[in-house]
């Protein structure tokens, strides 16, 4: 099924690397993922969504970070005219050409999917002890969410230049290590897909 996915998702050292990252202090620890990119541009807020269209245009791979919801990536009042989002539907014919795209917020899964589009993608992400507590996360430890933010974070900047499903499957098994002892990385890990043309891809499966 995926023989094909490292020639649609080879990412060369040359490739010109777009991240999406809007200004916001709880969202800090997703810094690191892009820190070993060398060939990016860097987007955290003061442009506006026909400049941010562009830009899309004109790079080879988006990688989107922060708060959202199935809708798309929010916008936290750091981009003029943009409204609540700054990744939306608008945006999705010139992110279709992007297969090797990452899509880092909260329900990103059903925006790739409602779409058509293609890229790694998170569900639901804890991240925050107000959603751990609305999961069912009661008197969890702040440290553990603290933990699983910034492991997360530093596994996925190791392989970022990686072929997408090379990046994926290690990944999932160094997460995997973490989620064995942290609950909220488990439920994490449970929820980060590879999805192709609106299709959930996941190679992953749950030991058993």
């Amino acid at each position: 099924m995926f023989g094909n996915l490292k020639d649609w998702l080879y990412i060369g050292p040359a490739m010109k690397t777009l991240i999406i990252h809007p200004q916001d202090p709880s969202t800090d620890f997703l810094s690191p993922i892009y820190a070993p990119i060398r060939t990016k541009t860097v987007v955290k807020g003061g442009i506006t969504k026909s400049g941010l269209l562009g830009l899309i245009e004109s790079h080879d791979r988006v990688i989107m970070l922060g708060h959202g919801a199935p809708y798309g990536l929010m916008n936290p009042r750091q981009f003029p005219d943009a409204g609540l989002f700054i990744i939306d539907g608008s945006m999705v014919n010139s992110l279709k050409n992007k297969p090797n795209s990452i899509y880092i917020w909260c329900h990103a899964d059903q925006f790739v999917k409602r779409y058509g589009l293609s890229g790694l993608c998170s569900g639901m992400f804890i991240s925050e002890m107000g959603e751990a507590e609305m999961y069912g996360f009661n008197n969890i430890d702040q440290g553990l969410i603290d933990k699983s933010n910034d492991m997360f974070s530093s596994i996925l900047s190791k392989y970022i230049d990686e072929p997408m499903d090379a990046l994926y499957q290690s990944l999932l098994k160094e997460y995997e290590v973490v989620a064995k002892a942290n609950p909220i990385a488990k439920f994490n890990l449970e929820r980060l897909y590879i999805i192709t043309d609106g299709v959930n891809n996941k190679l992953f499966k749950e030991a058993v």
